[in-house]
């Protein structure tokens, strides 16, 4: 094959159209979808914990991130979160990039204006008169280490958890059925909208014989907006039904029965610990 050629197949591929590109994401999302409740059930440290001093513990290593006043301190709860990780055999890069794909970008957005208006001695000069504070970089960095750490042990507790586990563990531990609720139907019915939204634009595709414009592109982009709200109104009832046949009362019922152990004490006793020295070095 010529460099001609290849320059021309590679220029067309990077011009995908919107169909293409939105079978893509789909198809990733489900994907990921899939890795994380495969990645849940392998043997690794946190998978073998109990759903609910997971649930507990998550809480106490979030109260202690966003109660210290510690740079080092939050430092050190994400290193803990990263050990977690390996020792749970989460695919490093993988987590690393779930972690901060979206905390940068939410939380840089959110820290952007404290950087530059936080009055205090100034740190670096730029160009048209813009002055960056020590005290404004270091009030972007605490909210920056502060949501990183906590996305990270959010999601270190998704993935090494199966979703039902999750669910029934928030029920035992007497969580409002009403969230629970919420929780189940939401999570369910995403996969349920992904599916569909998927079935629409392979059938599309289908049907398209040549390439289309930009115009044509964004009216199809509203038309199947419009028409997964009305496909979401008359499923949601459907579901919701579907999920009582199956012995959905609340909160789910699993086979697996929640037993302590002597690792999960042992593991609730390590957080413990390193909730309270965490809170009190970072006071």
């Amino acid at each position: 094959m010529s460099l001609f050629t290849a320059t021309r197949r590679s220029r067309r591929h990077a011009r995908s159209g919107f169909i293409e590109r939105t079978l893509v994401d789909i198809n990733h999302a489900l994907e990921q979808s899939v890795f994380a409740e495969k990645l849940a059930r392998q043997k690794g440290l946190l998978q073998g914990i109990d759903a609910r001093v997971k649930v507990i513990a998550l809480l106490l290593l979030l109260l202690a991130v966003n109660l210290s006043h510690s740079l080092p301190v939050i430092a050190g709860l994400y290193g803990g979160a990263l050990l977690l990780a390996v020792l749970s055999r989460v695919p490093f890069g993988s987590y690393i990039k779930r972690t901060w794909a979206f905390t940068l970008v939410f939380t840089g957005i959110i820290a952007l204006p404290a950087l530059l208006i936080t009055p205090g001695a100034a740190w670096v000069h730029l160009p048209l008169g813009v002055t960056l504070t020590q005290t404004g970089a270091r009030t972007a960095l605490f909210l920056l280490f502060r949501a990183g750490a906590s996305v990270a042990m959010a999601v270190l507790f998704v993935l090494t958890t199966p979703w039902n586990s999750i669910l029934k563990a928030l029920g035992v531990l007497h969580v409002p059925d009403v969230i629970v609720l919420v929780l189940g139907m939401t999570y369910r019915y995403i996969h349920l909208l992904l599916h569909t939204a998927n079935d629409m634009f392979l059938s599309r595709q289908s049907r398209i014989l040549k390439r289309m414009t930009g115009a044509e592109e964004r009216h199809l982009a509203a038309d199947t907006a419009g028409t997964l709200l009305e496909k979401s109104l008359l499923i949601s009832s459907e579901v919701y039904l579907a999920m009582e046949s199956q012995g959905f009362r609340g909160y789910p019922r699993t086979l697996d029965a929640f037993r302590m152990r002597w690792c999960d004490w042992g593991f609730a006793a390590v957080i413990v610990m390193v909730s309270a020295a965490a809170i009190w070095l970072g006071r």
